[in-house]
């Protein structure tokens, strides 16, 4: 069996090695950590100067919002008229690049997303995908048009992907349709068909699964959303769904059901091994409930700072052992590192102390790093993220440039708080999917070809926006 041995100058992989390198199978697993000496077929890759890490997982993403980074950081004109900026006038913005994305613009904007990604360490993402109709909310002839399109701009790219195929049916409760989410809506039979559909058009693909993602309790009735739960555990699908974004949102459900979403998803046995996106306004006996299902939480510190959402009590969920993975969403920017440190720095603001979270699962740099791959890879439903030789896990990974300004000192002691505190995206050098190097010193194949297409489009909309 040909093997290929990375050898870098320190491994992490739960613990840090020196002199000590990964092995990997023909299949892209992870086989040993070996030397040259105990892997003596072995070809070798040599990774002088920098250090290798597991992959980071992007547990949740709308590729599409990519569009318009930094074009909603102003009040908008309603916002002006409100007196206020919201994440509900921010939604009129994002409505209205939903409404301009056609499939070939969505193939090019993935492009430059998923690119962005590799280049920051990413390996696989988790895309909750809810843009299923032509602009004028017709169906496409193929349904699942829009996903396919998602998936082979992943493929192109070489990052992993988890398609997470949304349902959306309403604008929330009592409210009629929304106008700007037509391209969302679907009944729950012809839902539950494309996705039927998608699981087999998916199958077999290599770095390709799907899931299911009721988008919200405001977008999905309860009844719809018992079966479609039902129907993903039936399959083994992993279930993602918004949760607690907005106070409003509580409230809303409230009004509807007589509960909170958490309590909603709980008493209808909805919360098993579910993912749960943001969760930021829960009470303690609502995290209570999430760690007794073993849901995992999903944070997206950048987008829930730039939304102005609320901070994610991470101490909370750390102390009752909710796995806790993260998030690039609206892709204000693509940083995971910077998610995980925020998840402490957040806590640091409200309560004036440092090392919040140190101790509670172990050292804080671990954790964190942990929570940006391992959890992140088993929220998505996969096996990965630890680099460990006995799981039968992929060989998905990163490598960081030890002489980097940022990370300069690092050592064996201090490399996975290094990675987490100081590590910058300038660092980040290989980037390796199933074994194979899909990025090479900073470099991919196709990065310029992806950044001029993705350019003609950002032009295109730029000059159509109001």
């Amino acid at each position: 069996m040909e093997q290929t041995l990375y050898l870098p100058d320190l491994l992490y992989a739960g613990i840090a090695r020196e002199g000590i390198g990964l092995l990997v199978n023909e299949d892209g697993n992870v086989a040993a950590y070996a030397t040259p000496e105990s892997a003596p077929g072995a070809t070798v890759v040599r990774l002088t100067g920098k250090a290798l890490f597991p992959g980071l997982a992007n547990a949740h993403s709308h590729a599409f919002q990519r569009l318009f980074r930094t074009r909603a950081e102003g009040r908008t004109a309603l916002g002006r008229a409100n007196g206020s900026d919201t994440f509900w006038t921010w939604r009129e913005q994002m409505y209205r690049a939903a409404v301009f994305v056609s499939p070939e613009a969505m193939y090019d904007i993935a492009r430059a997303v998923y690119l962005e990604m590799l280049a920051s360490g990413i390996t696989v993402v988790g895309e909750f995908h809810y843009l299923h109709n032509s602009p004028d909310g017709t169906p496409y002839a193929d349904p699942n048009e829009l996903a396919l399109t998602l998936i082979r701009a992943a493929q192109s790219v070489g990052i992993r992907i988890v398609l997470l195929r949304s349902a959306y049916l309403r604008a929330g409760f009592n409210l009629p349709p929304h106008p700007g989410q037509r391209r969302f809506y679907e009944t729950e039979d012809a839902y539950l068909h494309n996705l039927d559909a998608l699981l087999s058009a998916a199958a077999n693909q290599p770095q390709v699964t799907i899931g299911s993602a009721p988008h919200s309790i405001r977008a999905v009735p309860l009844d719809t959303l018992k079966r479609i739960y039902a129907f993903a555990r039936d399959r083994n699908l992993p279930v993602h769904i918004h949760l607690s974004e907005q106070l409003a949102e509580n409230e809303a459900c409230i009004a509807e059901y007589g509960h909170t979403p958490l309590t909603l998803l709980a008493e209808n046995g909805i919360l098993h091994h579910t993912t749960l996106i943001h969760a930021i306004h829960m009470t303690e006996t609502e995290f209570e409930q999430t760690g007794r299902a073993g849901a995992h939480i999903c944070s997206c510190p950048t987008t829930e700072r730039n939304l102005g959402d609320g901070i994610f009590p991470a101490d909370t969920a750390a102390r009752l052992g909710i796995p806790v993975c993260y998030g690039t969403d609206s892709q204000a920017q693509i940083d995971i590192l910077e998610d995980a440190r925020q998840n402490e720095y957040h806590l640091r603001i409200i309560q004036r102390q440092r090392g919040i979270l140190d101790g509670i699962h172990g050292e804080i740099g671990p954790h964190l790093l942990r929570c940006a791959t391992a959890w992140g890879y088993s929220a998505l439903g996969l096996n990965g993220g630890s680099l460990h030789p006995t799981l039968g896990q992929p060989a998905d990974f990163f490598t960081a440039d030890l002489n980097d300004l940022a990370f300069l000192g690092a050592d064996k002691r201090s490399l996975a708080t290094q990675a987490v505190f100081a590590l910058s995206r300038s660092a980040i050098r290989d980037v390796a999917i199933a074994g194979k190097l899909v990025l090479v010193d900073g470099h991919h194949p196709q990065e310029e070809a992806i950044r001029t297409r993705y350019k003609s489009v950002q032009s295109q909309f730029a000059q159509e926006a109001p």
